[in-house]
């Protein structure tokens, strides 16, 4: 894919993602539990993801493939339930504003410590100068908007 369309689709992703902590919130004071509006959330993004499945017509994944994977690889939902669920807590009480501001700064510092290290398998990108300044300015834009 190539850069500029790959950029507009990752902000994209962040619009997307203000928008659900938004509409999770709202499901929250309707159904008036947090466990039931992430739970809703997550069932809609099951079928959206199911029915993606079907239009790309992907094969079900081999079971001895996926039964060599380590038992972590399969936890990914259970942070994405920990971020729905603290954003619908969070949004209500911190705002839109400051809860993304912080989770975009709680993402790059694990971004870069993750990069650094090559944990997960990623590529190992060390932690220099121009990157260490990056993320001290997110935390300075996330103290500005907190204001």
């Amino acid at each position: 894919m190539p850069t500029l369309p790959a950029l507009f689709l990752a902000a994209l992703a962040g619009v997307a993602i203000v928008i659900q902590q938004g509409l999770n919130t709202q499901l929250r004071g309707v159904l008036n539990s947090a466990a039931w509006a992430g739970f809703a959330s997550y069932f809609v993004g099951l079928a959206c993801m199911a029915l993606l499945a079907l239009v790309l017509r992907d094969p079900l994944p081999a079971w001895n493939a996926a039964a060599r994977l380590p038992w972590w690889a399969w936890s990914g939902g259970a942070f994405g339930a920990l971020f729905i669920g603290l954003g619908i807590v969070l949004v209500p009480v911190l705002g839109a504003g400051t809860f993304m501001a912080l989770l975009v700064t709680g993402q790059m510092l694990a971004s870069v410590a993750f990069d650094h290290f090559g944990w997960l398998g990623l590529a190992q990108r060390s932690l220099d100068g121009p990157r260490l300044i990056g993320v001290a300015l997110l935390i300075g834009g996330v103290i500005l908007i907190r204001r």
